[in-house]
């Protein structure tokens, strides 16, 4: 799994340990009180929380998707503290009620050095959709940033 040794190292780890779909490295990613929002709204605080919510769903609907992160921007606060701004592409498999298909989101993330690691004190994930019907759209689709 790469190294979470540098902020900018985390969009990788994270997408590692979900496609291992190893709940134990995710969980390791986070601050012992993380928050994490998803894509749905759901909110959950600690990292007990967050694999909680997490286990089930890579159990069953997402037991064979796969994550790609690339991140997209990265703003210092001070020198122990970051928020990292990622792009999330998952690509679910046969195990979703919906077949396999591509969702692009957002995922904001501020990140905190502790104890010489840096790691995930909050995240939220906001699907990409057109703002006019709802419908889910993948980032080659979007509108171009202004």
């Amino acid at each position: 799994m790469p190294t979470d040794s540098r902020p900018e190292d985390l969009p990788a780890a994270f997408a590692a340990a979900w496609n291992a779909h190893d709940m134990q490295a995710f969980a390791d990613l986070f601050t012992q009180d993380a928050r994490f929002v998803n894509r749905f709204g759901n909110f959950v605080c600690g990292r007990d929380g967050i694999v909680t919510m997490h286990a089930p769903i890579h159990a069953t609907i997402y037991a064979d998707s796969h994550l790609r992160n690339e991140l997209l921007d990265m703003l210092p606060v001070n020198q122990d503290v970051v928020i990292l701004h990622f792009w999330s592409r998952l690509q679910t498999g046969a195990a979703h009620p919906a077949g396999p298909h591509a969702l692009d989101t957002l995922i904001q993330a501020v990140v905190q050095l502790q104890h010489g690691r840096w790691l995930i004190r909050a995240l939220e994930n906001v699907t990409l959709s057109d703002p006019r019907s709802g419908t889910p759209r993948l980032r080659d689709d979007a509108p171009p940033a202004v």
